[in-house]
């Protein structure tokens, strides 16, 4: 054992046995948190405006504090990014991490000094998690890519501003840093497929043994890694054993991936982003990430199908139940008040509280009043594809409205790995997966108001084509699995292979 591997050992055991710990006091931790967040933004801008100062239980909150999206705390962003401080939180942040939003433009999400820990340890706590539960330590004499986007930062009244993943390179320890691919220099690359192309040059002929990022973009790193050598990834990178992801669920994406590794691996999957680190893998032998209820931020769950009433349920930790779709609501040291972040997840186990992420508030179909959710797509593909033994690339799904009864239908959008021979049944087994997975759209089918969905083959690589094609390739971009407009599928349609 070298000596990195050999050092991590006792501070893995120390975290995993902390974090263990913590599982058994997470909604006292919740409470104890939001009491301080309170007390500590009591005196700010945000705090004044909500009469921080007589709140005194969690029901006082949800009185005084409304569900916010990004657009509504706009204008206290503003008030920061003219220099103010005490706005949302006690001092100025930090950092702003810019990112794109789906209806806001870029959005500047603040970053503090209380909340930057739970940025960079959450990821660490992961992976000494894993090392502690399964006793593999080498991986950590190998090299690892930790791909991000620029570290090179602007500033906004003084502040360093620039993407999170760009953000949290700075913050990569210096025991790390000489196993740290691709350089500083790559990651400064703006162009993403020059940025690729650097990073499997810096790459090819090193020893990897862990490899991050979202699904999609190590798909296009392995692909692009095996186009040069002719070989697979376990061929060119022997003791490549872990791969750490997130960001979009791993289910369409895994088959495929590892067929391009040629071998069985461990993974180990995250929740980050700008807003917070909100969760991860810490077993490998249990299902779901487990949530992150001791890093500065209190929890509130809304049941999914109440998220756009304007008074909804509003659930502290100690309330939720098991296998109930929730929209994930943020109270956090960072400044967020009630802030919906656009994601949904569900408890998969109570003792201790684990999630998974099973889509996004915004991302749904209800053309027709079905309300189908990303995590029902998925599945009605997913079940399908494994019976048939078909790989499953990328997809989306959109409403197509006809003025005629009867004629509307769900639109899909799938680039196969192999397209099944007889597509027509293929389609017939999916649309029949998703009637039972949701009732309203049963109905639509059986009352006639809708057709069974169709499907269009998109070409190869039409996905990453259509990604470039609007200026978001790689990185953290990734193709939204279903629209309630026609505004992606009408962007499709030039990269159709063949419709059914």
């Amino acid at each position: 054992m070298d000596l990195k591997s050999l050092l991590a050992k006792p501070f893995a055991q120390y975290i995993h046995n902390r974090i263990n710990k913590a599982k058994t006091t997470a909604v006292a931790d919740q409470q104890a948190i939001f009491k301080s967040l309170v007390r500590k933004a009591m005196n700010t801008q945000f705090g004044k405006d909500h009469q921080f100062s007589q709140i005194k239980s969690y029901e006082e909150f949800v009185k005084a504090v409304p569900i916010r999206d990004y657009e509504q705390l706009k204008p206290y962003i503003e008030q920061i990014k003219e220099g103010r401080p005490n706005i949302l939180w006690q001092g100025k942040p930090i950092y702003f991490a810019k990112t794109s939003g789906t209806t806001s433009g870029v959005k500047y999400i603040p970053i503090t000094k209380d909340s930057i820990s739970n940025h960079i340890n959450t990821a660490r706590n992961a992976l000494l998690c894993y090392m502690a539960e399964t006793g593999k330590y080498d991986f950590a004499n190998g090299k690892m890519i930790f791909l991000s986007g620029s570290p090179e930062l602007e500033r906004i009244a003084d502040i360093p501003t620039g993407r999170l993943s760009g953000i949290v390179n700075h913050h990569v320890p210096k025991y790390l840093r000489g196993n740290q691919l691709p350089s500083f220099e790559t990651n400064c690359i703006e162009d993403w497929e020059t940025k690729l192309d650097k990073i499997v040059e810096e790459t090819i002929h090193q020893n990897m043994t862990l490899i991050s990022g979202i699904p999609p973009w190590m798909q296009m790193y392995f692909d692009r890694l095996t186009e040069k050598s002719g070989k697979s990834i376990a061929e060119l990178f022997p003791n490549f054993s872990v791969m750490v992801q997130g960001g979009v669920n791993f289910e369409p994406y895994k088959a495929k991936l590892f067929e391009s590794i040629g071998k069985k691996i461990d993974y180990i999957e995250l929740f980050p982003a700008s807003e917070g680190f909100f969760a991860f893998q810490d077993s490998q032998k249990e299902q779901g990430m487990l949530l992150n209820t001791n890093s500065g931020i209190f929890y509130e769950f809304i049941p999914a199908g109440e998220i756009f009433n304007e008074n909804p349920t509003r659930l502290s930790l100690k309330d939720v139940q098991l296998n109930e779709n929730y929209a994930l609501i943020i109270n956090s040291n960072a400044g967020l008040w009630g802030y919906n972040i656009g994601d949904t997840v569900k408890f998969v186990s109570l003792n201790p509280y684990r999630i998974i992420v099973s889509g996004r508030t915004k991302h749904f179909i209800s053309a027709f009043g079905e309300h189908v959710i990303g995590e029902e797509v998925e599945q009605a593909l997913m079940k399908a594809a494994n019976d048939e033994s078909i790989g499953i690339i990328e997809f989306t799904v959109a409403p197509n409205i006809s003025q005629d009864k009867g004629k509307s239908y769900h639109e899909w959008f799938i680039e196969f790995e192999n397209v099944p021979l007889n597509l027509a049944a293929f389609i017939e087994k999916v649309d029949d997966n998703l009637r039972e997975k949701n009732v309203y759209y049963d109905d639509l089918i059986a009352g006639n108001i809708l057709q069974k969905l169709h499907i269009n083959v998109i070409q190869k690589n039409g996905f990453i084509d259509y990604m470039k094609s609007i200026g978001k390739l790689g990185g953290q971009n990734k193709v939204p699995r279903l629209s309630n407009d026609r505004k992606i599928a009408d962007a499709l349609i030039p990269f159709i292979q063949g419709k059914a």
